[in-house]
């Protein structure tokens, strides 16, 4: 069952998140340049209004809010994440004679909403030893290639694993409806596609 789609944004709203993108994209060009100067704020604003005149994003809506306590789970998890599978495939690269098997899964989100969509594939495409192949944005289906896997229980792992990535994250930005979603379907017996 698939919430709502929510309207795009209209007048002062659809402004705000211009405006919000127009300041992302000036700091992620300060950020590229790794130097914080006038003609850097400049090209920055320079190349922000080009991007959203030329190449507008389709709206995206934002109903949920941010809640410190779980986004600060989500970042120590993810950072507890990151270390241990940079160590997993580190020990993987250095075993002389090793062929590590890995296998492309199908998970599905409980959460279709297309900022939960990114949110996940982007964490998820963080961690070494997974990576995003394919989405399909409208079943809320991410195929994920995962490293390292030596049969089913790895398989159902690595899917348990991804369901929880998305719990944190629709935890901490989600709506009040999403949050109850994702409580309320437990990982273990998410549907598979």
């Amino acid at each position: 069952m698939n919430p709502a789609p929510q309207a795009p944004p209209r007048g002062r709203g659809r402004r705000r998140d211009q405006l919000i993108a127009f300041g992302w994209l000036v700091l992620v060009w300060i950020l590229l340049w790794g130097d914080l100067s006038w003609g850097n704020l400049v090209g920055g604003v320079l190349v922000a209004g080009a991007v959203l005149v030329f190449f507008p994003l389709p709206p995206v809506s934002f109903g949920g809010r941010l809640r410190l306590g779980p986004l600060l789970v989500f970042v120590v998890r993810f950072v507890g994440e990151l270390v241990s599978a940079s160590a997993h495939v580190a020990r993987v690269a250095v075993q002389p004679g090793y062929q590590p098997r890995a296998a492309i899964i199908a998970v599905r989100l409980r959460v279709h909403t297309d900022l939960n969509l990114a949110l996940t594939a982007e964490a998820l495409s963080l961690v070494p030893g997974t990576l995003i192949v394919e989405v399909d944005r409208n079943a809320g289906v991410l195929y994920v290639h995962v490293f390292d896997t030596h049969g089913p229980q790895d398989l159902t792992g690595s899917r348990q694993r991804i369901l929880a990535v998305e719990r944190r994250l629709v935890r901490a930005v989600g709506s009040a409806a999403e949050v109850r979603r994702v409580s309320a379907d437990p990982v273990e017996r998410g549907p598979e596609p």
